[in-house]
């Protein structure tokens, strides 16, 4: 029987879950809303396990392994995840509480190095180095280097929102001030561009059309932080590839062209910059590609 894979991706709202075979194909995918708390997350991880075991024809002791991408500070070794406040997780055992339940093997990712892992492969990347960059609520980053993901200390690597660097020092969650994620973030549009509601970037593109000037200060403003974030990456780790993702993504060629338009005026001024050609590195996620789920699949072979 051919080697089957679970890859997931737990968010605060929804669970996305995918089968790959040994090649990394895609196979069955499921999408279930997320219940949050650590029983919550658990029975989430469960029933979407149910779901493919249900889709595909076979017991869920059929799977090979599991491997499962989430938010908060994640480590791999012992796959224990804390402080993932939006799925009300303050520390849990994810790995052996769903293996207890399940009988599979379980890998547990930080879900935007999860991601980082599936855009190189299905973006098919090859060998090198490759940045992700999510701009979502939050801000971060995964880093892969041939194929292989960047955790650093305790899994912490990638957390570049948090680098206080914005001169406007507006006020972040974490405590200190001025940090990129302030600017460049979903959560950022919904605090300084509340009429954009609940999904801002959604709506931003037709805002600035109909002459909103607050929804254009908030676009220069998320243009100029994804740019910083795109160039603090690119002169520390200088990665091959620099893959821009999440769901800020969606405003499309507004956002994108503005990002390298900006990397674009550095380099003119800087022969410093331009040597790293930044603006010539970035790539996009396409729209439905299952990055998170496909990563999470591969992070027990990663």
């Amino acid at each position: 029987m051919t080697e089957l894979y679970v890859g997931m991706d737990i968010g605060g709202t929804k669970t996305a879950a995918v089968v790959i075979d040994a090649d990394g194909n895609l196979g069955a995918s499921t999408l279930l809303p997320t219940a949050l708390g650590n029983e919550g997350v658990l029975q989430s991880a469960e029933a979407a396990i149910a779901a493919l075991a249900e889709q595909t024809g076979c017991s869920r002791n059929d799977f090979t392994s599991v491997g499962i991408g989430v938010p908060g500070q994640v480590n791999s070794e012992l796959g224990e995840v804390r402080y993932a406040y939006n799925l009300r997780v303050e520390s849990l055992s994810l790995a052996n509480e769903l293996h207890a339940r399940t009988g599979l093997d379980v890998a547990v990712e930080n879900d935007v190095t999860a991601a980082a892992v599936g855009a190189a492969h299905l973006m098919q990347l090859g060998h090198g180095s490759v940045a992700y960059i999510n701009l979502g609520t939050g801000l971060s980053a995964g880093i892969v280097l041939d194929g292989h993901p960047v955790r650093g200390a305790n899994g912490l690597a990638g957390e570049v929102g948090h680098l206080a660097v914005d001169p406007r020092g507006r006020q972040c969650p974490c405590g200190q001030r001025g940090c990129l994620e302030t600017v460049a973030s979903g959560s950022a549009l919904k605090t300084y561009w509340p009429a954009g509601g609940e999904h801002p970037g959604w709506v931003l593109a037709d805002a600035i059309a109909a002459g909103d000037t607050e929804a254009k200060l908030a676009f220069e403003l998320l243009v100029e932080g994804a740019a910083a974030t795109v160039r603090t990456i690119g002169v520390t780790v200088s990665p091959d590839t620099i893959v821009i993702g999440g769901g800020l993504r969606k405003i499309g060629a507004p956002l994108i062209d503005g990002i390298r338009a900006n990397l674009e005026a550095g380099e003119r001024k800087s022969p410093f910059l331009q040597s790293f050609m930044l603006s010539q590195r970035i790539r996009v996620v396409p729209e439905g590609m299952p990055v998170a789920t496909v990563g999470a699949a591969l992070s027990p072979r990663t």
